[in-house]
């Protein structure tokens, strides 16, 4: 297999790097992808938000499957141009993508579905808004309602704070604060079935002890030694396969992997959010520990044979990302800063490239970002000693990362 990656952050170079040891695939590609995955697979100058650049470049390759990573490419509506070129897509069409692009939307179809989820208002106006802020009280919970990179959520307990974020937004979704742990779980479908990942847990918050602003993700682990007994099951009954279903009802029926964000509340798990790509940095270990080959299973996917597909596969043990930050991450983060010790090794670990771009022969940050630091090991301990290993290795001016992930675990 030909296999073609739109994206350039880290999850897109663990797929890559997953998918270039898949034994079936002969050729990866990534357009534009970044300084890392050009060490896995031929990188392509073309904007991942332009179906029809995307589009060219796969009938070029003769691309067997076309991977759609971020949430931009998918809502702008790439599967769907790939797949009018008559060639196999992972990745939902730009109207099933709305389960991430807007907020209400994927409000909506879990009322139709009947899936647990927080209570919530859709506002327009600031009126609107204090009203719903009364409403369900605080923590205030307030969504910007479009795409915004993973930093588009305040929960504060400070009111002004959450108008001020709704005010910049215009158009949000408020809603009652979920109390409990959160979990990751990734749900592979092919429009009329869904097969589950193994759950993980990611770290939202930008510094040690959940302080500081939300971001696109500090860090992740998996299994979850502390998951509640079929709590993988009980998602894919009460949620997943409902909202599939509903899809399906609508005529937009969902192909690719459905991100389903869930809080374990004293009532059960319920949907915090809905993402229509892999979460990133969750991907980043869920793939280090899959066993079953990805490509066939994403090509099932996209064919739309998955229920025909056998039984998934996981080695033992767990792995461990830390995300190496970009100084003024999530605000500003400073580009261009030269990084230091990636050739360094720490048996059980590697690193996996997310904002970073060649200048000449040095490999300089690009983003906010930086790198994803995977560890793995026999346990969470294990793995979260040899990420950390590694971390401490690497040397970027100004860079910042949490020394608190996967702690809770052990």
């Amino acid at each position: 297999m030909r296999v073609l990656v739109i994206g350039s952050g880290g999850r897109e170079h663990a797929l890559c790097r997953s998918l270039a040891a898949d034994p079936q695939v002969t050729e990866v590609h990534c357009a534009p992808g970044n300084a890392g995955i050009a060490q896995v697979a031929t990188l392509h100058p073309v904007t991942p938000t332009d179906p029809a650049a995307v589009t060219a470049l796969a009938v070029e390759l003769g691309a067997d499957l076309v991977v759609v990573g971020p949430e931009a490419p998918l809502v702008a509506g790439v599967a769907d141009a790939v797949r009018q070129a008559g060639l196999p897509c992972f990745g939902p069409s730009a109207q099933a993508a709305r389960i991430e692009g807007s907020k209400s939307f994927a409000k909506d179809v879990m009322t139709a579905a009947g899936v647990p989820t927080a209570r919530s208002r859709t506002c327009l106006t600031p009126e609107e808004t204090a009203a719903a802020l009364d409403e369900f009280g605080a923590p205030y919970v307030v969504k910007d309602d479009g795409l915004a990179a993973g930093k588009g959520v305040v929960v504060t307990g400070d009111r002004d704070e959450a108008l001020r974020h709704a005010a910049a937004c215009g158009r949000v979704v408020v809603e009652e604060f979920l109390d409990g742990p959160e979990v990751s779980l990734f749900a592979l479908c092919d429009g009329t079935t869904a097969v589950p990942l193994q759950p993980a847990q990611d770290h939202k918050r930008a510094y040690d002890g959940d302080e500081g602003p939300n971001t696109g993700g500090m860090g992740a682990y998996t299994p979850l030694p502390w998951a509640p007994e079929g709590l993988t099951e009980q998602v894919m009954a009460e949620t997943v396969f409902p909202t599939v279903t509903e899809l399906a009802r609508r005529g937009t029926p969902y192909t690719g992997v459905l991100y389903v964000g869930l809080a374990l509340t004293s009532k059960g798990p319920k949907v915090i959010e809905f993402n229509a790509r892999f979460g990133d940095p969750e991907t980043q270990v869920v793939l280090d520990r899959l066993e079953t080959p990805l490509a066939g299973l994403l090509l099932a996917c996209a064919d739309g044979t998955l229920g025909a597909f056998g039984p998934i596969s996981y080695r033992d043990g767990a792995a461990v990302t830390v995300v190496i930050a970009a100084e003024d991450y999530p605000a500003d983060p400073v580009k261009g800063d030269v990084i230091e010790g990636l050739a360094d090794e720490v048996e059980g670990a590697y690193v996996l490239h997310a904002g970073t771009a060649f200048d000449g022969d040095r490999v300089v940050s690009s983003g906010g970002r930086v790198l994803s630091v995977v560890g793995t090991g026999r346990d969470v301990a294990a793995a979260r000693a040899a990420a950390y290993e590694l971390v401490g290795r690497i040397r970027l001016r100004g860079s910042h990362h949490r020394t608190d992930i996967a702690a809770q675990a052990l």
